[in-house]
Order: structure tokens, then C-alpha cells, then sequence
């Protein structure tokens, strides 16, 4: 057992980080391949060499006629282009946009362009997004960005990474791969036209899938040209267009997934059927870190339709005919599960054990910031504002659960599903299943939601249905009930926080956030103000529960914290809370173009109808800047109306305007649900929430009325789009809160405020 860093906390309310493996994250894995790249040892002669694995690539992409470039498109002789997506689609839109982006630098006739998903092999490892990441983070950009791609190309493969998450996509896979890849293509065919028309490359221009030479009034399709420009070698480094030659990127063009998904033929996880395939339903220990000791088989088996009944080390699994015969085995069980010591673990168990370590006086895990925060706090002429926030866990509510497909079969298991990462998928089946990473193979599926839950390093049903492939002679497919869903998941981690701050002259002079949760928002959730003295402190503390990257990952529950307290501070100092953080951001940044423009298009400072309070928030996170006015009211019970929602967003370039519309809306009601009625708590243990009847979800009739999404295209460098628009909503409805009513919502959720 690892060494309790604060004796005195009982281990039963609290365990150090080390006392349970840690997830890999999306950062957690660029860093590792950061480390890679930086330190260079042993990754020369991992797999295989770039050259093979692109041969490997064209293998399992390109058929008779077609003419792979890069392992991530590839042109038809009847000009049809298939872009190659190594994300996958959980209803983000980033296929789409990501066929923009090369098809715009290609300039390809967007009716020819197809985009599918990539295969889940190790030539398809993300290596664009694993250089924009590591550039992004490193701190030595140009040095990342020098290395050869082969390198680089190396290193995804060895991790493996192929993650669809940290709104990564259009920021680093579009950016630094899909765009890059449609120049140097787009060069390629020039080269070989000019080759063919012996005319000099300069004479040359593409458009709609052609190459022209105006002079002779001569023009060669794509699909003429694809077999002598794919054996020709492509530049490192093309030149990419400037904004004004776009034309594709910037236009709201319409997704195609969207056609399958309304008329029901896209087919998810929970659709997939193979002949001669069984179902399973599964029960695991209530209690996380609990095993399975012992279980009477015999009332499942007495069920009409049940094969099988399967022990796993901490769950029962149910085999049928059909759903309905597996569940209903399942309730027939009554399985005795240990509680792994962890009886004593409770919600406000561990709020106390967070509130101890906070305000023990060790030595924070992470810190950040700027000046001298004691000599601002202890000036005479200060003000001195205190407060403490308490965010609970909260559960991803994906609207598909968890089914996952598995046949073994001559030694080679097979699994069907969708994953956010399917080459970590593969190598965490191999691991479960004692099997080498080539004896898997995994088929990547669309997803009915995942917010970050669907990260194989935190989904435990890639185990189960590894080992329960193993066990039986058929196709099974695995099913998570609801309520498996709900009392099993990755939740968002449960947090606390102490802020301090000191106003002198009506203007910030010292500013310390200490937060205590699992995971370290240090160098992802930037604080924006520029305040002369600032402290953040994370002390490091896991509960029994496993916590996963929830949307927007740590800028939620920082950016609740960081514009809660700013409204706090607005109020002591007697100024508007607008105009108050407007003072406080840097002059002529785009933190305060957005911040002004949603505060003019949200009519701030206008009457507002009585009874309603207006709130407003801004936050930064995954490179874009998102501000948000939040119009509500209370009802006669004390539960809030959102009626009005105004968001402003500068992420730089917008690709795709409709669907980055779509993401931010979404992300808007997601972080309103959240905050108004969202909570996992623990009870001896164990998860209270089973089912939306008690882990309520916000519904349409309850979303507000009207929702203005504006964007600003500053030109500024690609920022994330699926997750930036969550962060300030929470906040914002607070701060509405309180100017309506006068008091500060600290805790979340609010319904387990009394505000009635």
C-alpha cells in the first residue's frame, strides 16, 4: 500500500495517486511521446520502418485503380478522393471538417471527396496529432517541428496513438496533417501535369479536381494524373493558402453522417450483429476496487434462452439468446461481492478529506503563477476576499452504453465497437486476453456519444469482453445496462477549492487558487488576467473512483471556480462584473475583443424583464476563447430557467461554421445540465445514481429558447472547437443566479441549493 502523504487522513477516505494505476490521458500519452522525441532512446527499430508502414497503410486502403499518398488519401482514376480519418466519429462533425481542410489545400471538387475512417492498424497512428501536441506543449515548438516525420511517425506508432479527444482534431490532425497533405498532393499532380504537358509548373493552376494550362487551354483530370504523381516524392513542407484563397475552409458545409443517422441505417455498437452471435449482460462489484466472491450460477441458468454464465475477478456475465433472457438471468443472480475496503467512503468523505489535505500546509503536487501573493495579501490597504467551491463527480450520460463485440477464433480475437482510441483498444484487449497486439483486431464503430468516458484507458469493458470472447465458442456481444453505465463510470473527478484574493484601488493585486482533485489543470486551463501576484496550488487526491476526462476535461471546474470567484470580487469592489474583468484582461487581446462583443450582443447593462438575473463568464481552453452571458430566472420551487444564451468564440479559424455552431450549442446545455441537476455521490462506497431518473439530464423543454453562437476570426492560431464552449456556461448561470437573488452558488449542483 503506497504511503499516505497526510497521516492524518484515514485511507478508507483517501489514497495517493500512486495507489492505483494512473489513467493515460490524452496529455499523459503526448508527454510520454514528448519524452520519446526529446530524449530519442529506443524507439529506432519499434515496429517497423516508416517506409513499410506506409506500404502497410496503401495495402489495406488502396484497391486496383486507386493511388494512395501518405497513408491518408487516396485519388481514383475517376477522380473520386478518400480521405482517411484517424479519429472517429461520435457525432463531433470532425470527418467533415477534416475532409475540408485537405480537400480545400487539394483543391478537389468537394462532390468527389469521401471520408472513412481509418483503419485501427498502426500505420493509421496519429502522428500529425502527436506533433501538435508535443509543439504545443513542449515549450520548444520549432524543435518539434524540425524533427523528421519519420521520427515523429515512429513514435505514434510505438505509443500507440490513435485518440479522438482535447479537441485535437482540426487544431493538430487538420493543421499539421490533413492540409499539409492536401498541398503536397496538390503539388505532386502539378508536377506530374507539367511533366505530361511539357509546360513549366508556374504555368499551372488547379481547380475542381483539374490541373489547367490556361495558355494552351489544355487540362488533365486528378484521376489521370494520380498514378505518376503518387510514385512521385512529396514535399515535407508545402505552402500552404493564405485565407483568402480558400474554399472550402470557412463554409458551413453539410456533414455526411448526418443522412444515415437521421434515417436509422448508421449502425452503432449497439446495432452490430453477427451470425450465430450470443448477448451478455454484465454486473460488476458496486463498490469500485471490490471483487466477486462468490456467486450461485443456477437461477441464471434456469432462465429460458441463458448459455452461459461467466465469473470475471469483480463481475458476473450473463449469456443468452437475445437481451432480454441475459438481463433477466442477471436479476436472477445474487452474487457476493467484496467492498475492497472501501465501506467507509462517502461524499462528504470526501469533501472533509480534500478540505483536510488542502488546508493541512504541505507541499502542494503542482503549482503555477506568478509575484508575491503573501505581500499583495497582507498589504494594508487590501481587501481581502475569501471563498471555497465544491464541484461533485459527474458521469458522461453517453447516450449509447457500452457494447462491445467479441469473437475468438484460430488464436486471432476480433472485436467490434466504438472507442475513442482504436490502436490503445487493440493493445489493451491484447494485454487483457494474454494475446500478442498482431493476434487482435479491432473494428472501429460510431460512437452514440463520449465526452472523453470511451478512452480505452479507463474502460474496463474492453477486459471483460476480451476475456468473455475467450471463454465461449461463439460471436457475444457484450451489453452495459443503464444502470452498469451510470455506477460504473470514469467520472469527472470530484473537487474542492479555497480562493484568495486582494483588491487595492478597485483592481486585483493578488490572486492564489488551491484545488484539490485528482488530476492537474496546471499548463492546460490558462488564467487569463493579468493580475501582478498569482498562486495556483493542486494538492493531488484520488477517492476509490476511477476519473476520467469529462468535456472540456479540467477547464469546467476551474473555469467555475476562476469566474465565480471573479463575480465575488466585482461585487466587493463595487463595480460591474463586466467592466470589472474587462480591467482586468490585457488591452487590445482577444480575451477582450470577446468578452465586449458578447457583452454588445448580449444587450449588457440593458433592463432586463423582472424576475431575471443576467450572469456572464470567460474562458480559455484548448487554444480557443469562449465567452458566455447566461439570461435566467427561478422557479417557484427554486430550480433555475435558462431563457437566453449568448456565447462568443474566437478559435481562431472556424472551419466548418455549422458545425462549430452545433459543437458550442452543445457544449453550452451540457455545462447548464451539469450545473443545475447533475451529481455522482457514494454511499458506503458504492455509486447512489443508477439511472437519468436520478442523474437528471436536462431536457429540451428546459434548454433555452434562444441560443446566439457568434464567432470572431481573428487569424489567430487553430484552436479546439467540441469542448471550449462548456467551460463558461457554468459560471455564467451562477452569476445569474446571484445577481438575481443575492446569493453565491459555491456548490454544485444548484438544485441542492436552497434558493426558493
Amino acid at each position: 500500500m503506497a504511503d499516505n502523504p497526510n497521516p492524518d487522513l484515514d485511507y478508507a477516505e483517501a489514497r495517493t495517486p500512486a495507489a492505483k494505476p494512473k489513467k493515460k490521458g490524452v496529455k499523459r500519452r503526448i508527454f510520454l511521446a514528448g519524452s520519446a522525441l526529446l530524449v530519442g532512446g529506443g524507439v529506432f527499430g519499434v515496429w517497423w520502418t516508416d517506409s513499410s508502414a506506409k506500404a502497410k497503410g496503401k495495402a489495406l486502403t488502396v484497391s486496383q485503380g486507386e493511388h494512395g499518398f501518405l497513408t491518408w488519401m487516396k485519388i481514383a482514376e475517376d477522380d473520386t478522393v478518400t480521405v482517411y480519418s484517424p479519429h472517429i466519429d461520435f457525432g463531433q462533425g470532425s470527418h467533415t471538417a477534416l475532409g475540408q481542410m485537405l480537400a480545400d489545400e487539394l483543391d478537389a471538387a468537394w462532390e468527389k471527396v469521401r471520408i472513412e475512417q481509418a483503419p485501427a492498424d498502426l500505420a493509421f497512428a496519429n502522428s500529425p496529432l502527436g506533433q501538435g501536441f508535443l509543439a504545443d506543449t513542449s515549450g520548444y515548438p520549432g524543435l518539434v517541428n524540425a524533427l523528421p516525420q519519420a521520427i515523429v511517425a515512429m513514435i505514434a506508432r510505438a505509443l500507440p496513438l490513435q485518440i479522438t479527444g482535447g479537441s485535437s482534431a482540426i487544431r493538430f490532425t487538420g493543421e499539421v496533417g490533413m492540409r499539409k497533405t492536401g498541398a503536397a498532393v496538390r503539388l505532386a499532380l502539378i508536377e506530374e501535369a507539367a511533366n505530361r504537358l511539357k509546360v513549366p509548373v508556374s504555368e499551372l493552376t488547379t481547380s475542381n479536381s483539374f490541373v489547367t494550362h490556361a495558355k494552351s487551354g489544355r487540362s488533365l483530370r486528378y484521376g489521370e494524373l494520380a498514378a505518376g504523381a503518387a510514385g512521385r516524392s512529396l514535399s515535407g513542407d508545402p505552402v500552404l493558402k493564405t485565407r483568402d484563397q480558400w474554399t472550402l475552409i470557412g463554409t458551413p458545409v453539410p456533414r455526411g453522417d448526418i443522412p444515415s443517422k437521421v434515417d436509422g441505417s448508421a449502425v452503432y455498437g449497439i446495432d452490430f450483429r453477427l451470425p450465430d452471435m450470443r448477448i451478455a449482460a454484465i454486473a460488476a462489484a458496486p463498490v469500485r476496487g471490490g471483487t466477486l466472491v462468490s456467486v450461485d450460477k443456477s437461477p441464471a441458468m434456469a432462465v429460458k434462452g441463458v448459455e452461459a454464465v461467466v465469473s470475471l475477478d469483480d463481475a458476473v456475465i450473463v449469456v443468452a439468446n437475445g437481451y432480454w433472457p441475459a438481463a433477466k438471468g442477471l436479476a436472477a443472480l445474487n452474487p457476493a461481492f467484496s467492498d475492497g475496503g472501501h465501506a467507509s467512503m462517502s461524499t462528504p468523505a470526501i469533501y472533509a478529506a480534500q478540505d483536510r489535505l488542502r488546508k493541512a500546509g504541505g507541499e502542494p503536487d503542482n503549482t503555477g503563477g506568478q509575484g508575491d501573493v503573501i505581500a499583495a495579501f497582507s498589504d494594508a490597504g487590501s481587501t481581502v476576499v475569501e471563498a471555497e467551491y465544491r464541484v461533485p463527480f459527474l458521469h458522461h450520460a453517453t447516450m449509447e452504453p457500452f457494447a462491445l463485440t467479441g469473437h475468438f477464433n484460430d488464436g486471432i480475437l476480433t472485436i467490434w465497437g466504438g472507442l475513442q482510441d482504436p490502436l490503445s483498444t487493440r493493445a489493451r484487449a491484447a494485454k487483457a486476453a494474454g494475446l500478442g497486439m498482431d493476434q487482435v483486431v479491432f473494428h472501429p464503430m460510431i460512437m452514440g456519444g463520449g465526452f472523453g468516458r470511451r478512452f480505452p484507458d479507463i474502460v474496463e469493458a474492453i477486459d471483460q469482453i476480451a476475456l468473455l470472447a475467450k471463454q465461449v465458442p461463439y460471436p457475444v456481444k457484450m451489453i452495459w445496462s443503464r444502470e452498469e453505465d451510470v455506477r460504473r463510470g470514469a467520472y469527472r473527478p470530484q473537487s474542492s477549492a479555497g480562493l484568495k484574493a486582494a483588491i487595492k484601488d478597485g483592481a486585483i493585486t493578488g490572486w492564489r487558487t488551491d484545488y484539490v482533485q485528482s488530476g492537474n489543470a496546471e499548463g492546460e486551463v490558462p488564467f487569463i488576467y493579468a493580475i501582478p501576484a498569482t498562486s495556483r496550488r493542486h494538492f493531488a487526491y484520488q477517492s476509490n473512483q476511477i476519473d476520467g476526462p469529462w468535456r472540456s476535461v479540467n477547464a469546467t471546474q476551474i473555469g467555475f471556480y476562476t469566474e465565480s470567484f471573479m463575480d465575488e470580487l466585482a461585487a466587493a469592489a463595487g463595480q460591474d462584473p463586466y467592466q470589472f474583468r474587462r480591467r482586468h484582461l490585457s488591452a487590445g487581446s482577444r480575451h477582450q475583443a470577446v468578452l465586449d462583443t458578447v457583452a454588445q450582443r448580449s444587450g449588457w447593462g440593458t433592463a432586463l424583464v423582472e424576475g431575471r438575473g443576467r450572469g456572464i463568464a470567460i474562458v480559455e481552453s484548448f487554444g480557443t476563447i469562449v465567452a458566455e452571458v447566461i439570461e435566467a430566472s427561478l422557479k417557484d420551487d427554486g430550480s433555475p430557467t435558462v431563457h437566453k444564451a449568448w456565447a462568443v468564440v474566437d478559435c481562431g479559424t472556424t472551419v466548418n461554421p455549422l458545425n462549430a455552431e452545433a459543437q458550442v450549442m452543445g457544449g453550452l446545455v451540457m455545462g447548464l445540465s451539469s450545473a443545475i441537476g447533475e451529481q455522482i455521490t457514494l454511499a458506503n462506497g458504492a455509486v447512489e445514481q443508477s439511472n437519468f431518473s436520478d442523474y437528471p439530464i436536462l431536457k429540451l423543454a428546459d434548454a433555452p429558447s434562444m441560443v446566439d453562437v457568434h464567432f470572431i476570426e481573428s487569424g489567430a492560431k487553430t484552436g479546439g472547437i467540441g469542448e471550449p464552449g462548456l467551460p463558461p456556461a457554468t459560471p455564467a448561470l451562477a452569476n445569474a443566479i446571484a445577481a438575481l437573488t443575492g446569493k453565491r452558488i459555491r456548490n454544485l449542483p444548484i438544485l441542492n441549493q436552497a434558493l426558493a
